[in-house]
């Protein structure tokens, strides 16, 4: 870069004193740099013409690439500038379930709108390659319950939930007390984001030697909400986004039968980011829509998938070992 420095200067000037000065040098390290360019371009680049220098043929003909090449380096070099949010026009891809977007969307979307207008969130489905499309630069942030991340990952924990039984209004069932026995008889609709069958629920109750039937498995919250107030069938979800729909789907909530751990979903993203002021941003904007939208926690969350859930990287692993 010294090198392209010097030459640079010496375009420019079009002599060694004045290169000098440009640059900060002494007179004779000018002139050792330009003995340097000589022998590395083959050309004498500055040449005598009565009291002053000449640029030869080759040097013009790098004066204006030479010059564009350090301005732009210089550029890159230079302090970052204060960010200023509403300057940020960006788009960023964030894995996140239908469940994110009711709780936290419309609160990401207010501030965005008032602080940052020109930001784009394109949002995915989770899947089981969350962290593996965060670190190969194809997402910016995922929010869930992940198993065995890899060690590098970031995370800050965004809100936490409970499960509640839910059924429509006027169930059978929902008339007496909600017993485990009732809870194994009726037929479940699971919500599975990633697409995998069994779970956390699943474990609990095999540790009970008792096993639910699962008619139908759907990737979304509200899908299962909607298909929940128009059977027989009781669905196992998340409190928040269930108090959400309770009246306009006609849906009663039930205490589970069964004690199940509160959860917290977490934002993850790749380090890469962490000194990258639009993205240190943007997931300020979660973190304050969370505070906005679920300020209450609850106690002893589980933070991760346990390792027999198949959603699990440990329990991805160990099926492969068996085979």
């Amino acid at each position: 870069m010294g090198l392209l420095v010097s030459l640079d200067a010496l375009l420019q000037e079009g002599s060694v004193t004045g290169a000098a000065r440009r640059v900060g040098l002494s007179t004779p390290a000018m002139s050792h740099a330009l003995a340097r360019v000589r022998e590395r371009l083959g050309d004498p680049i500055l040449v005598r013409s009565g009291r002053g220098m000449l640029l030869t043929p080759r040097a013009l003909a790098l004066k204006d690439q030479v010059h564009s090449v350090v301005s732009e380096a210089r550029r890159a070099l230079e302090p970052e500038r204060p960010f200023v949010a509403s300057e940020l026009s960006r788009t960023f891809v964030v894995h996140a379930t239908d469940y994110v977007l009711t709780i936290l969307g419309a609160g990401v979307d207010r501030i965005l709108r008032e602080e940052a207008p020109n930001v784009c969130i394109r949002f995915v489905p989770n899947t089981p390659d969350d962290a593996a499309l965060l670190r190969d630069q194809g997402s910016d942030l995922a929010v869930g319950i992940y198993g065995d991340l890899p060690q590098e990952m970031r995370s800050r924990q965004l809100l936490t939930d409970r499960f509640v039984c839910v059924v429509r209004r006027g169930h059978p069932r929902a008339k007496k007390r909600f017993t485990l026995d009732d809870f194994v008889d009726i037929p479940h609709i699971q919500v599975a984001p990633r697409g995998k069958p069994g779970g956390y629920l699943d474990d609990v109750l095999r540790e009970r030697g008792r096993e639910r039937t699962v008619a139908r498995a759907v990737p979304y919250f509200i899908t299962a909400l909607q298909l929940a107030s128009a059977t027989d069938y009781v669905l196992t979800i998340s409190e928040r986004i269930a108090r959400r729909f309770a009246e306009p789907l006609s849906l009663t909530l039930l205490e589970l039968p069964v004690k199940l751990r509160a959860y917290a979903l977490s934002l993850v993203w790749h380090p890469r980011f962490d000194g990258d002021a639009g993205h240190r941003f943007l997931r300020e904007v979660f973190l304050r829509a969370a505070k906005e939208a679920a300020a209450d926690r609850h106690e002893a969350p589980r933070t991760r998938l346990d390792a027999t859930d198949p959603t699990s990287g440990q329990a991805r692993k160990r099926k492969r070992r068996t085979k």
